[in-house]
Formats: structure tokens, C-alpha cells, sequence
């Protein structure tokens, strides 16, 4: 089992950046594939961006591709999502997920561990 924790969401204003940051924990001694996803009320939960499980390689949906930046620190178990020149259709809350298997948004089976998520609203 791993447990994934969410942070750094919050109020910003367009154009503004955040960062967050996904800590997890549990059995983190094998490599994990790590996404972000975010949800909007009435919608379904869509892909932003993954981190394969060595960390080489990396996807976005087109909307956020160039303005948002997915990474990890292997030491510290954690990966973050770097979010630039946001706008108000980037508000949603911001899930972690992580699998233990190899993931991709062409694979469309869900991902085994998810985060409680994290709100990020951004105003125009």
C-alpha cells in the first residue's frame, strides 16, 4: 500500500504559479509511476501529467503542455507539479496518483493509489 498526500494548492490570481507537492509513503521501496489528474464539479477527473517510474520521461495533456512541469525527488519520495502562468480553467482540485506498474495516457485503467487531492482556484 502507499499513501499519497497533496499539497500547495490555494488562491491565486491568472498568470500567477504554484507549485504542488505530492508526498508518499507506505511501500515506497519500488519505483512508482507518478500523475496528477484534477477534477471540476460536474466533470469527470482528467489527465494533467505523468512521470514514468524512472523519471525519463514525461506527459501532459496539450492544455497544460509548456506552462506546467511534472518532476519527482526520489529521495524524498515526492513529486511535484510545477504550475505557471495558470488560468482560470486550470481550477480544480488536483489529485496525486501513483502505480506501481508502467502508466501512460494511452493506458485506460485508472492508477492503483490516489491522493485525497488538493483545491486550486485561480481568478481572473
Amino acid at each position: 500500500q502507499v499513501q499519497l498526500v497533496e499539497s500547495g494548492g490555494g488562491l491565486v490570481q491568472a498568470g500567477d504559479s504554484l507549485r504542488l507537492s505530492c508526498a508518499a509513503s507506505g511501500r515506497t521501496s519500488s519505483p512508482y509511476s507518478m500523475g496528477w489528474f484534477r477534477q471540476t464539479p460536474g466533470k469527470e477527473r482528467e489527465f494533467v501529467a505523468v512521470i514514468t517510474r524512472n523519471g525519463k520521461s514525461t506527459y501532459y495533456t496539450d492544455s497544460v503542455k509548456g506552462r506546467f512541469t511534472i518532476s519527482r525527488d526520489t529521495a524524498k519520495n515526492t513529486v511535484y507539479l510545477q504550475m505557471n502562468s495558470l488560468k482560470s480553467e486550470d481550477t480544480a482540485v488536483y489529485y496525486c496518483a501513483a502505480d506501481a506498474r508502467p502508466w501512460g495516457p494511452a493506458i485506460k485503467r485508472p492508477m492503483d493509489y490516489w491522493g485525497e487531492g488538493t483545491l486550486v482556484t485561480v481568478s481572473s
